[in-house]
């Protein structure tokens, strides 16, 4: 999970830390107050009260002096910490750090933030000491929150307010089993302060041609990462996957993909074998294939020099019955000049995930 940490924090912060606007800046705490969701009934045992935080945020505001923040109506970007505890002694309480960005709607009232990034656990599953919880299986997740909230700001003397709902999930992606993870829901209420809140500049108008296109580009990623299957005690293995694809750029904000993927996944070799030997009765050959073809479409959005991906595949070759033929992908990918891309993403079956996946690759 350390080598999770590094990529998602260095990934972001690499793009966040490029840019040049004026330094004006927000704080804002929010106390929260919700439920944990009962997606999977393996953790059913696991909600036993109403979970409560504390989350605090720093921001960064843009005003439109590069293209893209008028494009995206000057959002802000920053870093935010959330406690939060998860009212049951077997998954203890949750601390991370997060990269984050605020997009604004409805005369900058409405508020969408989306958060990623790493949370410590203080009591994960332990098959001595803890072997109750079943939702967290390492020390460290991959952690992820949606914030919607009605804000004000510089209702007096830069003070405002805010108010709405976030959800948050925890879960290392299968890096370690067992890996049930959680979803909760809860209800926002805060204040935010704007530094400097007397000298804030004007928003700059968009100046860019609204029309722009590319020529299909074609693409070669190489990802690969570590994962175990759900059967504890199973041990990690690495995992390769190869894709090429082309994409078509149809404005500033989107391309679509079409392509196909290779996957090589260690573990899941290793679980045939176990189920040949374990469970003769499912009559699974200990020789059948674990490799996979799928193919797939995809959409890519553009924020600078950051893009966030989304993906829906099918296999066409797959030899061996592992959570269904349908799969999806969604991620993180960074360019370096306009080739060369870095990539992390996370491969899943609905919300069923299999790893996540540390990829480079170029774009022609």
């Amino acid at each position: 999970m350390k080598y999770l940490i590094v990529g998602v924090l260095c990934l972001t912060s690499s793009f966040l830390f490029a840019q040049e606007d004026p330094d004006v800046f927000t704080l804002d705490a929010n106390y929260f107050y919700g439920t944990i969701l009962e997606h999977n009934p393996d953790i059913a045992h696991l909600i036993t009260d109403h979970p409560t935080g504390l989350m605090l945020s720093y921001n960064k505001k843009t005003y439109g002096f590069k293209p893209w923040e008028s494009r995206y109506n000057y959002p802000d970007w920053g870093f935010s910490f959330i406690y939060q505890d998860m009212k049951n002694q077997y998954l203890g309480k949750n601390y991370g750090v997060y990269a984050h960005y605020n997009f604004y709607f409805l005369k900058r009232n409405l508020n969408f933030r989306i958060g990623q990034g790493i949370a410590y656990t203080t009591n994960p599953y332990n098959k001595e000491t803890n072997y109750t919880n079943g939702a967290y299986g390492s020390d460290f997740l991959s952690a992820t929150y949606l914030m919607l909230n009605y804000k004000k700001e510089n209702v007096y003397k830069g003070l405002g307010f805010q108010a709405g709902i976030s959800i948050m999930h925890y879960s290392n992606a299968n890096v370690r089993a067992p890996n049930n993870s959680t979803n909760t829901f809860v209800f926002n209420v805060g204040a935010n302060y704007l530094l400097d809140y007397d000298h804030e500049p004007e928003f700059q108008p968009s100046t860019e041609d609204k029309k722009f296109t590319e020529k299909i580009k074609y693409n070669f990623a190489f990802r690969a990462g570590i994962n175990e299957s759900d059967i504890i005690g199973t041990g990690q293995f690495p995992f390769y996957n190869v894709s090429f694809y082309a994409d078509k750029r149809i404005n500033r904000k989107s391309a679509f993909q079409v392509g196909t993927d290779l996957f090589f996944a260690q573990f899941l070799k290793e679980l045939i074998y176990f189920y040949s030997v374990a469970y003769p009765e499912r009559q699974v050959d200990p020789d059948t294939d674990y490799k996979r073809v799928g193919v797939f479409v995809g959409h890519e959005l553009f924020i600078n020099k950051l893009s966030v991906i989304a993906q829906l595949g099918y296999y066409v070759y797959y030899p061996y019955d592992f959570e269904g033929r349908v799969y999806n992908r969604i991620g993180l990918k960074r360019y370096f000049g306009d080739q060369f891309f870095g990539a992390i993403t996370l491969k899943a079956h609905g919300a069923k995930a299999e790893g996540v996946e540390f990829g480079v690759g170029v774009r022609l």
